[in-house]
C-alpha cells in the first residue's frame, strides 16, 4: 500500500469517527430535549406553555380559572380539580334539538358535590330551529341547580357552514328570548368570527364568553366575562388535555358576578307549546 492511500484511509476513518460522535450527540440532545419536553407536558411548565405557542395567565390579576368538560373528558375526579385551585365548570349538557351529553349528569353531580360553582352549556346547530334547542337544552337541565348561567356555544368549527349568518342569528335569537322568558340568565360562547358576526352587532348587554389565546389585558375592549385561553390545560383529577378559562376580573368582583345570576329553578319543565303542531319552529320570513 503506498503512502498516499494510506493517508486516504486514515482521513476516511477519521471523517467516519467524528460523524459518529456527531450522531451520538444528536441522539443524545435529542432524547434530551424529549425527556425535557414530556416533563414540561407532564407538570405544565412556562416551557411548555412557551412551546406551545400558549398563554400564561396572571393569577394575581386574574384569581379565579375554571375548566370546561364534556364526554369527551371521560371520568373526572372533581375533588382533585377544585383542589388544583379552580374555581369553576361549564359541563356540556347537549347540542342541536335532540343531543344529549352522557356524561352530563354525573358530571353535574360529582361537581356539585366538590364545591365547584358549576354551569352547562349547549352546542348550537346553525340549521336548526332555535326554539327546538332551547326546548331540549332546558329538557336536560331540568331541575338542576345552576350558579353559572345557561351557556349558547355559537361557532362555525364542526357547524352547519352553508347556513346564512341572517337565519343563525334568527334561530340563535329565538332561543335566547326563550331561555329568558324563564327567567334565565344566559351567556354566549363564541371566538372572534363569532362575536363580528352574532355579537357586536345584534346581541347587546348579554354576558359574554371569549374563545381567543391573547392575555386577558389585550381584551379591554371587548366587554365580557370569561375568556377560554387554552384547549391544552393538564389540571389534576382529568386524563388528557382539557379547556382552560379564566373569569374577567377579580374575586371581589367574581363574587359581586355570582350575586346578579339568580337562574330560574323549578320542579318540572315547562314550555310555551302548541299541541296542535308536532314541534317548535321559527318563521324566516319575519
Amino acid at each position: 500500500m503506498t503512502k498516499t492511500s494510506t493517508t486516504v484511509t486514515a482521513r476516511s476513518l477519521k471523517r467516519r469517527k467524528l460523524l459518529k460522535r456527531a450522531l451520538i450527540a444528536l441522539v443524545a440532545l435529542a432524547v434530551a430535549f424529549g425527556l425535557l419536553m414530556l416533563w414540561a407536558y407532564k407538570n405544565r411548565t412556562d416551557i411548555f406553555h412557551w412551546w406551545r405557542g400558549e398563554i400564561v395567565i396572571d393569577r394575581n390579576k386574574y384569581p379565579i380559572v375554571g375548566i370546561d368538560v364534556s364526554s369527551h373528558n371521560g371520568d373526572i375526579d372533581f375533588d382533585k380539580v377544585k383542589a388544583d385551585g379552580y374555581s369553576f365548570v361549564f359541563i356540556k349538557a347537549t347540542e342541536g334539538e335532540d343531543h344529549h351529553d352522557s356524561k352530563f349528569a354525573v358530571n353535574y353531580d360529582k361537581a356539585r358535590a366538590s364545591g365547584l360553582k358549576v354551569g352547562a352549556y349547549h352546542f348550537f346547530r346553525k340549521k336548526t330551529d332555535g326554539l327546538n334547542q332551547a326546548k331540549n337544552f332546558l329538557e336536560m337541565v331540568g331541575w338542576r341547580k345552576l350558579d353559572l348561567p345557561l351557556v349558547v356555544d355559537v361557532e362555525d368549527w364542526s357547524n352547519d357552514e352553508q347556513i346564512k349568518d341572517e337565519r343563525t342569528q334568527k334561530h340563535l335569537d329565538a332561543m335566547l328570548d326563550n331561555l329568558r322568558s324563564r327567567g334565565h340568565k344566559v351567556m354566549i360562547y363564541t371566538n372572534g368570527d363569532g362575536y363580528k358576526k352574532y355579537i357586536k352587532n345584534g346581541q347587546i348587554n348579554i354576558n359574554l364568553w371569549l374563545c381567543t389565546f391573547k392575555q386577558p389585558d389585550k381584551l379591554r375592549h371587548i366587554p365580557h366575562q370569561m375568556q377560554q385561553y387554552s384547549h391544552w390545560g393538564r389540571v389534576k383529577g382529568i386524563w388528557g388535555d382539557v379547556d382552560l378559562n379564566v373569569f374577567n376580573g377579580s374575586a371581589q368582583q367574581w363574587e359581586e358576578w355570582l350575586k346578579t345570576l339568580t337562574p330560574l329553578q323549578t320542579d318540572t319543565v315547562y314550555y310555551e307549546f302548541d299541541e296542535n303542531q308536532d314541534e317548535y319552529y321559527i318563521d324566516d320570513e319575519l
